[in-house]
C-alpha cells in the first residue's frame, strides 16, 4: 500500500504564506519583531496558531495579535505562565497567565529588541528548569 502523502504545507511554509498573504501598515515591523524573535534563541519554533505567528519551546510562548485589531500597533500576546513573574516596562496587563506587549514602529521594535530577547530567554530558561 503507498504511504499517503501530505499536501498540508509544514510550519515554515505557513507562515511563509501568512505573511505573504498580510496586508498591515506595519507589515515590515511585523518582519522586524519576527526576526528579533527568531534570533533571540535558537531554541524557538515558530508556527501558525490561533491565526497568527506563534512561537514556542516545548510550550507556547507568544503569538502575534490578531493585526487586524489595531492598524497602528502590533500586539504580543506572552502566554506561558512564568511571564507573570518578568518585571519590564513592556509587559503590560495584570492577568494571572499571560502579558502583553504593544509595539508601535521601527524605531521603538529597535529600542527595545533587546529587552523583548532578554523575556523570551528568561522564559525558556524557566522551561528548562521545569523540565530538569
Amino acid at each position: 500500500m503507498a504511504k499517503k502523502t501530505s499536501n498540508k504545507p509544514n510550519d515554515v511554509e505557513q507562515v511563509a504564506l501568512y505573511m505573504d498573504a498580510l496586508k498591515h501598515p506595519l507589515k515590515t515591523e511585523f518582519e522586524s519583531i519576527r526576526n528579533i524573535i527568531k534570533a533571540a534563541n535558537n531554541k524557538l519554533q515558530e508556527r501558525i496558531k490561533w491565526n497568527a505567528p506563534s512561537y514556542y519551546y516545548i510550550q507556547d510562548i507568544v503569538t502575534f495579535g490578531p493585526p487586524m485589531r489595531s492598524l497602528d500597533k502590533i500586539l504580543l500576546v506572552f502566554h506561558h505562565p512564568s511571564v507573570v513573574k518578568i518585571k519590564s516596562d513592556l509587559l503590560e496587563g495584570n492577568y494571572s497567565d499571560r502579558r502583553l506587549m504593544y509595539l508601535s514602529n521601527s524605531a521603538e521594535i529597535e529600542s527595545n529588541k533587546t529587552e523583548l530577547a532578554r523575556i523570551l530567554n528568561l522564559i525558556i530558561t524557566e522551561i528548562d528548569q521545569s523540565q530538569a
